[in-house]
């Protein structure tokens, strides 16, 4: 009992977290109820993330998740709504950089919270699929004329004309999010909603539509939501104008200037909270700036304009064809093998629209006869630019259909490959154990060539001693050392400072640490060869050196016989380090 009595508690608070933060932000001292909605709801879909989905994205997660197959009265409970959810935010991640990866799980328990206490108030725990599609479809990021008109393949008939019902049904759905944001005194639903939107109107089409809820002003209704879409537009918007009131040397976001009193400008936070000064009121009219343009600009712009270089008036929105429109739900830009009609139908409005392109041309303007076949050749490219956009459209359709299906079966795991896997780590791990004793085997036979080398050093060092003794003989002087004191001198023996079982932590180079230059300069040249080899070559060289040096020593004169003793007892000396350096080194290898 105190589990579920803690679980709830956090439910709850998790449930007031978004209202909590939305409060902090103090948006109710925005004097314009209009402003105070867009602001709020802007909020709220930042804080969700929902401004980096557009409708497209929540067009495709409606048809993974099988929406588009059910009614729109359905009701689906919030476990799956939770499901829906997280394929959002799931796969809004595997789009963005890794720099930018956003908090999912934090995500969908915000928008979870938020939609159950909109549409869910009463706590049924269920609300119908067409109240989820209008409020992602609303809420969610991109262009307003994508938004509408998705809106309207789901409020149309099969003709292509809005039902009346339908768009209530949406009103009704779409004005609880102001209501929601404690904003529902202004824009609530009423029963005069639809008609106020179309008073006149009978038969609704989708151009009708686009004309009505992208006018300026919008019905009064859903004036809140184009200027959600301006807030997003402006938020990074700089203008270089000082404020009037605050008077602040540069504003972000909206710019208002007053049509009364000349130069009179305020930044969107002092004209959001009505403040003024001086001769201004807030009675006066004021106009919104949504971009900054030089004063050269304007000029320009003014004279192109009165010359009639650029259109006085552009529509809102392009022109659509008058055709029934199917409800938008992806599955022909992704499964052309199972649509194919689809693909016949963009032909037909491809060509439905160049035929009627052609024929306003022709009606527009009366063509003297020599421009016929100037005419006729144009038509012609016309024509056969039409149908190769037409193929490369097929293409690169079935290109999109190909590449999906080779995901999809790279992605699905199968038997096969589940029962290789334990012979592949078998094999990493021979692979692994392998390389450790290759390693060993490294440290060891470079230990013992560092060995043998300080032995080599030691020999040649002697045999220097011994040349040196002979040369003194021959000139008749005194030697300062030796033989049997050279052979006295004791070798400097290795010391191991790591076991044959242990990792090397040296390169080969500093196995040879510690020896003299005359072995670095015999093994410098060239990439070191066989360590063996090269140990017997140099065993036979010490060899022949020491024959030649008992027959020059046996040549001297017979009567210096200390010096010969001394020399005799040099060469058993070295001698017996030689065959004691061959017995050191041959267990190594």
């Amino acid at each position: 009992m105190i589990e579920e009595g803690s679980k709830s508690s956090k439910a709850m608070v998790e449930k007031r977290q978004l209202f909590m933060e939305m409060r902090a932000q103090n948006f109710d001292v925005i004097r314009l109820s209009t402003y105070r909605t867009a602001c709020k709801l802007r909020f709220v879909q930042k804080r969700c993330n929902l401004h980096l989905v557009d409708v497209w994205n929540m067009i495709e997660a409606f048809r993974d998740n099988g929406l588009s197959t059910l009614d729109h009265n359905a009701e689906i409970n919030v476990s799956r709504l939770e499901t829906i959810l997280s394929s959002i935010f799931y796969q809004l991640n595997k789009r963005l950089p890794t720099t930018h990866q956003i908090n999912v799980e934090q995500s969908i328990g915000l928008l979870l919270n938020f939609i159950v206490a909109t549409y869910d108030s009463e706590g049924h725990g269920k609300l119908t699929v067409f109240a989820m599609k209008a409020m992602l479809a609303t809420m969610c990021g991109g262009k307003i004329l994508d938004k509408i008109r998705y809106i309207f393949s789901q409020i149309s008939d099969s003709n292509g004309v809005m039902v009346f019902a339908k768009f209530d049904q949406f009103l009704r759905e779409v004005l609880k999010l102001p209501t929601a944001v404690f904003e529902g005194p202004s824009f609530g639903y009423t029963e005069h909603s639809v008609r106020t939107c179309f008073p006149q109107q009978k038969k609704i089409l989708l151009n009708t539509f686009l004309d009505v809820l992208m006018a300026d002003p919008p019905p009064q209704c859903l004036v809140w939501l184009p200027l959600m879409h301006r807030l997003a537009n402006v938020e990074n918007v700089f203008h270089p104008v000082e404020c009037s009131y605050c008077r602040s040397e540069s504003m972000m976001g909206f710019r208002y200037r007053c049509q009364q009193c000349h130069g009179y400008q305020l930044c969107q936070s002092c004209f959001w909270r009505g403040h003024a000064s001086g001769p201004h009121s807030n009675q006066h009219q004021m106009k919104e700036h949504s971009s900054w343009k030089s004063p050269a600009k304007k000029l320009s712009h003014a004279i192109s304009k009165s010359l009639g270089c650029m259109p006085i008036g552009e529509p809102p929105h392009p022109v659509f064809p008058e055709a029934a429109e199917r409800p938008q739900d992806l599955v022909h830009t992704t499964n052309t093998l199972e649509s194919p009609s689809r693909l016949d139908e963009e032909h037909r409005l491809i060509a439905r629209y160049a035929a009627r392109l052609a024929a306003e041309a022709s009606n527009s303007t009366q063509c003297p006869p020599t421009d016929l076949s100037f005419n006729f050749d144009a038509n012609k490219q016309q024509r056969q630019l039409i149908a190769e956009l037409e193929n490369k459209n097929r293409e690169i359709l079935q290109e999109i259909q190909r590449l999906r299906l080779e995901h999809e079966q790279a992605s699905q795991p199968t038997p096969e490959k589940a029962q290789q896997n334990p012979t592949l780590l078998a094999e990493l791990r021979l692979l692994r154990h392998r390389k450790d004793e290759l390693e060993r085997r490294m440290s060891a036979l470079q230990e013992s060539r560092r060995e043998l080398m300080v032995q080599l050093e030691g020999l040649m060092r002697l045999l220097k001693q011994d040349e040196e003794q002979k040369q003194a003989v021959q000139t008749g002087g005194s030697p300062h050392s030796s033989p049997s004191h050279s052979a006295s001198c004791t070798m400097p023996m290795p010391i191991r400072s790591t076991s044959a079982g242990s990792t090397p932590t040296h390169t080969p180079q500093d196995c040879l640490a510690g020896v003299g230059d005359d072995v670095l300069d015999a093994f410098s040249q060239g990439v070191p060869r066989n360590l063996r080899n090269d140990l017997l070559v140099a065993a036979d060289s010490i060899t022949n050196t020491m024959s030649s040096l008992v027959k020059e020593l046996h040549s001297v004169d017979d009567g210096l016989e200390e010096e010969e003793e001394n020399m005799r007892n040099g060469r058993e000396k070295v001698s017996s380090l030689k065959h004691s350096g061959k017995r050191h080194s041959t267990p190594s290898f």
